[in-house]
């Protein structure tokens, strides 16, 4: 409990300490080139979730590890790019040797720092405090609350720049194209629908048409339609309880049987959608209709089979 508590006071902090933010939001995002992040120890690995998140949010970014951009890597960074360095202290012997080398470029640079004090904060063009009471470590020495306090304002710096891009999510659906995430924000239900059978019958078919139908596209139903409309859904169940209800079959047609207003999307509709509308219908299938035209079907299995579930 200690430990939270402390990294939250530390995070809390963080607010009266945002002051100068909308100046460092400005030169990053009028950056032509990329944002090249940079930094030592556990502030180097702080550097490199900030550069994954910033990438993924619409700004280029990439990760120069300080050692090595003194032995022969300082060469990825170019003259259009903005360069912020983290550290908590400010002085390491590998930052002071960077810093001058940068700032001979011409580079802007941002210094992320726990002293504003130190030799990188009196150095550079911006500074961003990320100063600490106390480490959460019992020895006050483990970069335990400063590098949340690093990283938290990594996520400031991230989410300013969203809102000042106007990034949307159809934005961040273009960089997240694989996995569960991108795939809940481009998937249409086009994409799965067009790929399954398409079983209707019209209004006035019997009964045996009807079954014929459910069976050849195995998907549990079949649309009832009338010259492209859909009038109304036929499924298993519907079979099962019309059997238990009618002695004779005689005469029995689609119309007799159908569900009326089936429940229906569209197909340009995130398959996402079509997953919340079947949970909470608990349905596992649903009619894809364009304006009321009939599409197809798309079922729960396509949804778990992309693995949205």
């Amino acid at each position: 409990m200690r430990t939270v508590r402390m990294e939250a006071a530390a995070v809390q902090a963080l607010e009266d300490r945002l002051h100068n933010i909308g100046p460092v939001v400005d030169a990053l995002a009028a950056c032509t080139g990329r944002v090249v992040i940079s930094g030592i120890g556990k502030s180097a690995i702080i550097a490199q979730k900030i550069v994954a998140t910033l990438n993924s949010t619409g700004t280029p970014s990439l990760f120069l590890h300080a050692a090595d951009a003194i032995h022969g890597d300082l060469g990825l960074v170019q003259k259009d790019d903005v360069v912020m360095i983290i550290s908590k202290s400010g002085e390491s012997p590998e930052i002071k040797v960077l810093v001058p080398l940068i700032k001979n470029f011409g580079n802007c640079v941002i210094g992320m720092v726990g002293n504003t004090t130190s030799y990188l904060a009196r150095r550079a063009d911006f500074v961003l405090d990320t100063t600490v009471a106390q480490e959460a470590c019992p020895n006050n020495l483990a970069p335990t609350t400063s590098t949340t306090a690093q990283l938290v304002m990594g996520d400031v710096l991230a989410v300013c720049l969203m809102e000042h891009r106007g990034f949307r999510a159809e934005d961040f659906a273009k960089l997240h194209p694989g996995g569960t995430l991108g795939k809940k924000l481009y998937l249409r239900v086009h994409d799965l629908c067009d790929d399954n059978a398409a079983p209707q019958v019209s209004p006035d078919a019997d009964l045996k048409k009807v079954i014929m139908e459910m069976t050849r596209a195995r998907l549990g139903l079949t649309a009832v339609v009338d010259d492209g409309a859909v009038l109304g859904v036929i499924t298993d169940g519907d079979l099962r309880r019309m059997l238990e209800k009618t002695e004779s079959i005689t005469g029995v047609q689609a119309k007799d049987i159908m569900t009326r207003g089936p429940k229906t999307i569209a197909p340009q509709e995130l398959a996402v959608n079509a997953l919340d509308l079947m949970r909470r219908h608990q349905i596992t299938q649903l009619i894809v209709a364009d304006e009321g035209r009939y599409a197809g079907v798309i079922h729960l299995h396509d949804l778990v089979k992309e693995g949205l579930i």
